[in-house]
């Protein structure tokens, strides 16, 4: 009977052992749980706690981008107004005028008359054989030219011979013996890369030259505009003369007496970048014309504006400035090259 009992005992002690060892997980579970959720919550709260960031945080590169934008949104012009009769008018004041870019009226910011501005003027000469005739008077007529207009400690010019390939005889300088010596060093001789020398002057030296301030650009192109070897077309050497903002006065060496295809190409790249034509049949004329670039750097006017609708997207945008006087006309190049961001 004891026996009996005992084994009833061990039979129980059994079964309660195996009840509790199966709750065991079931209760751990819910723990298990709890510390988990225990834990989400905590880094929730974490995250919560944290300071907030600001509302427009700022970089230093944020910065930069934010000053590129605003000088960008800023266009800077040059330009020429005459009368009839082809004298300069001097005294206009800003409600003169009124600009158009990319047909859109713009909101002016600056107008001033820039009788003194520094300038940055390159001299490119035809050395090849199509101008030998008189090839020496113009060498001189270009050299009292620069002895004219450049200032010492102010203005910088450069002089660049061409035939085949573009040549610099004188790198920027402000001394004019120097840059006698550069144009005196130009030999005539061999075929005319005429694009190929504007697009070189325009990109690898007056858009590489540093400048602490505004400035004139502007170049003198001394040829009959005749081009037989250039890599470049004439619209690929305008449009990156627009892109220096530079102004082409051009000098024809054509003493036909006639206009030629030459001429034309002469007027259509002083046209497009708001420079003068200059056609000099005979050879006292070309001082003549020499004379009139002078003056018309020393009466010209500039004005920055806001255009409306601006986006940095490569496009080009035309630009019109109107005299209110209709009777006046006035020069400027036709338009720019938006950046791109």
């Amino acid at each position: 009977m004891k026996s009996r009992i005992f084994l009833l005992l061990v039979v129980f002690l059994m079964l309660a052992g195996s009840l509790i060892g199966q709750a065991a997980p079931a209760a751990s579970t819910p723990m298990a749980a709890q510390n988990a959720l225990a834990k989400t919550n905590s880094a929730a709260d974490g995250k919560a706690q944290a300071p907030p960031p600001p509302e427009n945080p700022k970089s230093d590169s944020d910065e930069s981008v934010t000053t590129i934008v605003h000088v960008v949104n800023e266009v800077r012009v040059v330009f020429t107004v005459t009368d009839r009769h082809g004298h300069y008018i001097k005294d206009l004041k800003s409600n003169d005028f009124r600009v158009i870019d990319d047909n859109k009226p713009a909101e002016l910011r600056s107008f001033r008359s820039e009788t003194d501005l520094p300038l940055q003027v390159g001299l490119l000469v035809d050395a090849s054989n199509s101008v030998r005739d008189r090839f020496k008077f113009e060498q001189e007529a270009a050299i009292e030219f620069l002895n004219a207009i450049i200032r010492r400690r102010y203005d910088k010019a450069f002089v660049i011979g061409f035939d085949a390939t573009p040549e610099v005889t004188q790198d920027f300088t402000d001394d004019t013996s120097s840059l006698s010596a550069g144009v005196r060093m130009l030999r005539p001789g061999g075929g005319t890369a005429l694009y190929d020398a504007l697009y070189f002057a325009c990109r690898d030296k007056l858009l590489k030259q540093e400048q602490t301030g505004p400035v004139r650009r502007a170049i003198i192109l001394l040829t009959d505009g005749e081009d037989n070897l250039s890599h470049v077309t004439r619209e690929e050497a305008i449009e990156m003369a627009q892109r220096a903002e530079v102004i082409v006065y051009t000098i024809s060496t054509n003493i036909s007496g006639m206009k030629g295809k030459g001429d034309k190409v002469l007027e259509r790249i002083a046209e497009a970048t708001g420079g003068r034509a200059f056609f000099p049949f005979q050879m006292r004329d070309v001082a003549d014309a020499f004379l009139s670039i002078q003056e018309e750097l020393r009466s010209q006017y500039a004005v920055a504006y806001k255009p409306a609708d601006f986006a940095a997207n490569g496009r080009y945008r035309t630009i019109e400035i109107l005299a209110q006087d209709r009777n006046l006309k006035v020069r400027t190049r036709k338009g720019y090259y938006a950046p791109k961001q």
